[in-house]
């Protein structure tokens, strides 16, 4: 990294995307369930069993029309959707079949979100997950400001089509303006803030609009008469640090485009995965195997560079629509052995020999940074190698911590909340951890 990018110095020669996906739980449900697409739609908690207690987790924007909001009751948020009525009137019709209501389905979301992060990382070499949800790149080293916004569409139309989800992605020189970067044209949102540019695109900003100002600090900043994020970078320093301390002084900074922070990410990764889609769906045997070796090749080659051993190599092969399968394997000990990442995939694929894909994947896990003696592993082979296979289920696919890593709560941010510590609670797209319902 040069000088300029260290901490404590000028960060303004990065360029950071923040990739933040639309209503990403009613996204999720809408991928699996087509019809869903254009109707409003509830994801929560606390209707299952009919009780009427718990909140909204995400709200579609359709919904919202209806007033519904994230974190809202859920009995308030039903009595609102145009069908809730239908459904309380005929005992046989379920608010399910309505249509507008569904439980939350982590599982579900943390494939999904596996899905998009994968892609993330095959754009960018330095990604911080913040939530299950978003995410920060660095590409300084691979994107020009003059590229920045085909970049980004690139990766917008990428995230799409080969997930299935919608994603808003700003692009700016510091952290803090491409957050808000891409909240600004939500939904499927593309916002680029240019170097030198930045003060001028938050001025006329609300002032909750700048990172780290939450509704409470909004509220004090305009007792000060501070409203707009113009106001707070103009604002007297010694006012602000008086009434809010050192904190005040960085979200000022944030207003004024001063951010010095740098991408980077939360600790060591707890997979390397590298994923692949086809045009059209394809049966053709060779087809998959040299998509496999191809993967295979490049997360060995990854796992080499970032010094990691693994202990578990799976693979996940997708089946139209978007039937994901999962498969891996246990290995004595950690290795770090290239042939062997390819003989174990292409092992696995077998089961699918005959199956149409649209797309194919190679994944390493239980990963191991220290620097010791590899495991030995004589003896161990295509044939052998399922006395190793400890971890994977009796129906043949690979346990969720093996292929999704408990996305939620560790590779898309290592709080609970699963965000940032300096970010407001809430997240301005409208949904909000499940953490707070507990």
């Amino acid at each position: 990294m040069d000088a300029a990018r260290l901490p404590g110095t000028s960060a303004t020669d990065q360029v950071v995307a923040h990739v933040d996906m639309d209503c990403f739980y009613a996204a999720c449900e809408r991928r699996r369930e087509p019809a869903l697409e254009g109707e409003p739609l509830v994801v929560g908690m606390g209707y299952e069993n009919g009780e009427a207690h718990g909140a909204v987790a995400t709200a579609s924007y359709e919904a919202r029309e209806f007033g519904v909001e994230s974190a809202m009751a859920i009995s308030e948020a039903l009595e609102r959707l145009p069908r809730k009525v239908e459904a309380a009137e005929d005992p046989e019709m379920s608010v399910e079949e309505a249509g507008y209501y569904r439980p939350v389905d982590m599982d579900h979301y943390e494939a999904v979100a596996s899905e998009v992060k994968d892609v993330l990382h095959d754009v960018a070499e330095m990604v911080r997950e913040v939530s299950i949800d978003e995410a920060y790149l660095d590409v300084t080293d691979d994107v020009s400001w003059d590229e920045a916004e085909s970049w980004a569409d690139t990766l917008k139309s990428t995230i799409e089509s080969a997930v299935g989800v919608v994603a808003s992605v700003g692009v700016a020189p510091t952290m803090s303006a491409a957050k808000v970067a891409s909240d600004y044209d939500k939904p499927d949102g593309l916002v680029v803030v240019g170097p030198g540019e930045v003060r001028e695109f938050f001025a006329d900003l609300p002032v909750e609009e700048v990172h780290g100002v939450g509704p409470v600090t909004a509220r004090e900043l305009a007792a000060l008469d501070i409203e707009t994020a113009g106001d707070l970078a103009a604002a007297d320093p010694e006012t602000v640090a008086e009434r809010f301390g050192e904190r005040g002084l960085e979200i000022r900074r944030y207003a004024r485009g001063e951010d010095t922070r740098t991408v980077t990410p939360k600790g060591d990764p707890k997979s390397l995965s590298r994923e692949s889609a086809f045009t059209d769906a394809v049966e053709d045997t060779d087809q998959k195997r040299q998509k496999i070796e191809t993967l295979a090749s490049a997360v060995a080659d990854r796992a080499h560079r970032k010094e990691a051993r693994y202990q578990t190599i799976g693979i996940k092969v997708v089946e139209p629509p978007f039937d994901v399968n999962t498969r891996a394997r246990s290995l004595p000990g950690p290795v770090d052995d290239a042939d062997l990442v390819e003989s174990v995939a292409l092992d696995l694929l077998t089961e699918f020999e005959d199956a149409a894909v649209r797309k194919v994947g190679v994944r390493v896990s239980n990963l191991d940074f220290s620097v010791g003696e590899q495991a030995r592993l004589s003896g161990f082979d295509g044939a052998d190698a399922s006395a190793g296979d400890s971890e994977t289920t009796a129906d043949g696919a690979a346990p969720e911590s093996d292929w999704e890593g408990q996305v939620s709560l560790t590779e898309f941010g290592d709080t609970p909340t699963g965000r940032d510590e300096d970010a407001s609670s809430a997240n301005r797209d409208g949904q909000v951890s499940l953490d707070d319902f507990d």
